[in-house]
This record gives C-alpha cells, sequence and structure tokens, in this order.
C-alpha cells in the first residue's frame, strides 16, 4: 500500500512539474502560441497526465480491493458470532460454516475479477483468466452434500 502511495505522489510531483515547464515554455516564448518549446512542453504534459491516470486508476483498485476484503471479513465475522452464539438459521436455509462461507465469499470475487479481466481482454483475444485461484473453493465439501 505505501508503495502505491508513493508511486501516485510521485507521477503527482512529475505531473505537476511538467504543468509548470508548459506555462515556462509560454512565457519564454514570448506569447507566441506555437514554438518547438511549448510543444515539447505540452507533449512531456500529456504524458505526465497519462502515468498520473494510470497510478490514480492502481490506487482505486488497491482501494476496491481492500474494501472488498474488509467486507468479507465482516461478512465472516458475523457469520462466526452467529454460529457460536448458537442461533438458528431461518426455515429452509442450513446454517453454515465461517469456513465454506469465506470460501464462497473468495470464489465469487475471483469470478468477478476473472469476468472484468476478460471483458477487458477480448479485444486482445485473451481469456484474463487462465488461472483459476478458486478452484479449490468449487471442490465438494461436506456441507455441500444435498446442495
Amino acid at each position: 500500500m505505501e508503495a502505491t502511495v508513493d508511486h501516485l505522489s510521485a507521477a503527482y510531483d512529475d505531473f505537476m512539474a511538467a504543468a509548470a515547464a508548459v506555462v515556462e515554455a509560454r512565457v519564454q516564448s514570448g506569447g507566441e502560441k506555437k514554438t518547438a518549446a511549448t510543444d515539447a512542453a505540452l507533449e512531456a504534459f500529456k504524458q505526465r497526465w497519462e502515468i498520473f491516470r494510470v497510478a490514480c486508476d492502481h490506487a482505486e483498485e488497491l482501494v476496491e480491493s481492500i474494501r472488498q476484503r474488509i467486507g468479507s471479513e465482516c461478512l465472516v465475522d458475523e457469520a462466526t458470532v452467529s454460529a457460536s452464539a448458537g442461533s438458528v438459521a431461518a426455515p429452509g436455509i442450513k446454517p453454515i460454516s465461517a469456513v465454506r462461507l469465506e470460501q464462497m465469499s473468495k470464489a465469487v470475487r475471483w469470478l468477478v475479477i476473472e469476468l472484468q479481466h476478460g471483458a477487458s481482454a477480448q479485444g486482445t483475444g485473451g481469456s484474463g483468466g487462465a488461472a483459476t485461484p478458486n478452484a479449490g473453493a468449487g471442490g465438494q465439501h461436506p456441507e455441500e452434500g444435498a446442495q
């Protein structure tokens, strides 16, 4: 996480330096709109903008991943507390162990990730999810017998 923040901060600093270089080139050109120096500064600015956007996207992905993980942990905690408190499941719904709930949650999360990568990789011909880390979650468990 710290590396992501450092990368984002560095990309922002580079972006701001490129913006300052555009202003500087414009001032040095004497107000002319089109010079080689301003064109070069604008091109560098555009590149730094793209790098900054990518860094922001990576940071957003990290935050979303952490948010999902915290949500999953809270769900497992609630299920564990409910199970240990001796609460009775609703009629027709079998009780589920916290371990199985976590496995199913991970399986769903990986499927979503695979679908997202598959949608973005359709143009490149890849499936985006050749490895299936959720293979263990799809195996038969004693609790799945009648499901």
